[in-house]
């Protein structure tokens, strides 16, 4: 039986509608911050803007899901009784004016703070990343200095291909390592100090999902839950 070849020039209807969108979609540079706002309101992949221009992130991974479930969940169980909000993307926090990021998860300690907006956050109290194996050093480098400069006071580095966990705290408008932590360690917040998680259960969380996704003191020791 013979087989259909595939077209060598693409289907021409195809070609005028994205002839159209060209016309219509802003040039790279010139994107509004409400023109911003109104695409990732209506859409499901992860996008970054500064100053005009858009960054498409990457799509997440089973593992890299699995790590941030864990996560959100022990920080959860920790802040949501005292008070507090913990969010995960896709939720844009705003930087400044014309710049926004996709942090992985955000941490409020109040719930009622007035930097928790409907559509995006005005702020945060802890930013966290899980390491892209695509582009790692959008969230090694890149971040660290789009979440100094939105004066964020704790920044957590999850990743994956080295097994740490760095936490870095806000100081005279910069990070500063609070620590770098690695299996057979607890990861503390530097501005929680009651909570903790065990590196080894973060980067093994298939396993350990549903059992001991639960913030410890510095002794291993279940705080809640």
């Amino acid at each position: 039986m013979a087989r259909a070849t595939e077209p060598t020039t693409e289907d021409p209807l195809i070609q005028n509608w994205k002839d159209l969108l060209e016309d219509i979609l802003p040039a790279q540079g010139e994107w509004t911050e409400e023109e911003y706002l109104v695409l990732t309101d209506h859409r499901s992949r992860l996008v970054e803007y500064t100053d005009g221009l858009l960054e498409v992130l990457p799509w997440p991974t089973d593992k890299h899901q699995s790590i941030l479930q864990y996560l959100y969940v022990a920080f959860h169980q920790f802040v949501q009784p005292r008070g507090g909000k913990v969010q995960f993307a896709p939720l844009r926090l705003r930087i400044r004016p014309r710049k926004y990021r996709e942090p992985d998860l955000l941490l409020l300690m109040s719930a009622a703070d007035p930097r928790r907006q409907n559509r995006f956050w005005l702020g945060a109290d802890l930013a966290l990343e899980v390491v892209s194996e695509e582009k790692p050093e959008r969230d090694l480098v890149d971040k660290r200095g789009d979440y100094a400069e939105g004066h964020v006071p704790e920044y957590w580095i999850v990743n994956p291909q080295s097994e740490t966990i760095t936490v870095l705290r806000l100081r005279d408008g910069a990070y500063e390592e609070a620590g770098v932590h690695r299996r057979g360690a607890l990861a503390a917040s530097a501005a929680m100090p009651d909570f903790s998680v065990a590196v080894a259960a973060v980067f093994d969380a298939d396993w350990h999902l549903g059992q001991s996704a639960r913030p410890t003191d510095a002794g291993g020791t279940p705080l809640c839950c």
